[in-house]
């Protein structure tokens, strides 16, 4: 099959179109992250917003700066039905050759991870390693015809499809499970949970356990760093299965992070930790749930006390009130939310399976 070269200059232009509104939130501004998706709220906007880019349905927005600190094209397709406004320091763009490719083909190009490391070792030698848009520009690329483009195009969009419809449905449990949760909230007198969590600090004395753990900002336990000496794992804590370790330290994450024992064997954290149990009337994950909460780490935050190192002190954390209604009710709405993360655990997994469809997508279409 003959194949044909373009420059991407030359399928490609760029749009100049600002939104001029200067008030604008981080709720109006979009970021693209590493998997090549537009996302809300950005994470920050500057004081006068006018000079902020717009970007039309169907037009691309990349941030060629980026290219080098993350070996990866930062770059997303507005595949909505509403435009979207980005920083100034993105470059916006269109297709204006349609006869030579198909927008969505040439996204599935751009998300390849061998296209990634081909602009990467384009960039420039500046401190952020940028791509410019003249080099951008430069790069050739080899195109199929349009009728084998949109057979492969015609592919990635029905296991698009797929997804959006799946992802659809986790939302929906998640409305369920926040809902569930409000409604509490709103028809239960909350309570302070002092009464119902014990704090405890047991040793690893004998060093009997090596399964050593920390902790992420996901809230989740993750592989304990490397530096760990696992020779000297005397004064480590230990944490029971379903009980809770959390980092008291929140000023460098800007979270609490914590999480509940959930592999059903004992494990060891960091002699820095705090570790507790539930009892009485309150289950591990039931409080976890609330402990994951955004306006839970603002609380978290705005309790931290200290000079050097602002901490959330256990002290603090027994004052922390919650509705604590019958132990069925907890177990019913934890129920629930573990099918909602395990449906996002499935969507994250399905997520991943399109990303890496894309290369073998190019690559078929290639060399049929």
């Amino acid at each position: 099959m003959k194949l044909n070269k373009y420059h991407i200059g030359e399928l490609i232009e760029p749009y100049k179109g600002e939104c001029g509104i200067p008030d604008l939130s981080s709720n109006d501004v979009s970021g693209i992250n590493i998997d090549k998706e537009f996302f809300e709220p950005a994470k920050q906007v500057g004081k006068d917003t006018s000079k902020y880019k717009v970007v039309p349905p169907d037009y691309f927005a990349c941030n060629l700066m980026h290219v080098g600190r993350d070996a990866v094209l930062p770059v997303a397709l507005n595949q909505s039905d509403h435009n979207k406004i980005v920083s100034p320091a993105y470059s916006v763009f269109g297709i204006k050759n349609e006869v030579a490719v198909l927008k969505e083909y040439f996204f599935i190009l751009l998300k390849s991870s061998e296209k990634d490391r081909y602009f990467w070792f384009h960039t420039d030698s500046s401190v952020r390693q940028g791509l410019p848009w003249k080099d951008f520009c430069d790069i050739e690329i080899f195109l199929p015809s349009i009728e084998q483009q949109r057979k492969y195009v015609d592919v990635y969009l029905a296991l698009q499809s797929n997804l959006a419809a799946y992802q659809s449905k986790v939302d929906e449990l998640k409305l369920i499970c926040d809902g569930y949760i409000e409604e509490l909230r709103r028809k239960m007198e909350c309570e302070k949970i002092g009464d119902y969590i014990e704090r405890y600090s047991e040793k690893n004395l004998d060093k009997a356990i090596d399964d050593v753990v920390g902790l992420s900002t996901e809230k989740r336990f993750r592989v304990a760093q490397s530096r760990v000496n696992r020779n000297e794992l005397g004064g480590y804590k230990i944490v029971h299965p379903l009980d809770i370790a959390y980092v008291p330290t929140t000023d460098t994450w800007k979270v609490l992070a914590f999480a509940v024992n959930h592999f059903e064997k004992d494990v060891v954290v960091s002699p820095i930790y705090e570790v507790f149990k539930t009892k009485g009337k309150l289950e591990s994950d039931y409080l976890a749930i609330w402990l994951k909460r955004e306006e839970f780490d603002r609380y978290a935050r705005y309790n931290s006390w200290g000079s050097a190192r602002e901490n959330f002190t256990f002290e603090e954390m027994q004052n922390v009130e919650i509705p604590i209604p019958d132990i069925s009710v907890q177990r019913e709405i934890v129920n629930i939310h573990k099918c909602y993360i395990e449906r996002q655990r499935i969507a994250e997994a399905l997520k991943e399976q399109l990303k890496n469809i894309c290369p073998v997508l190019i690559r078929g279409s290639l060399m049929e």
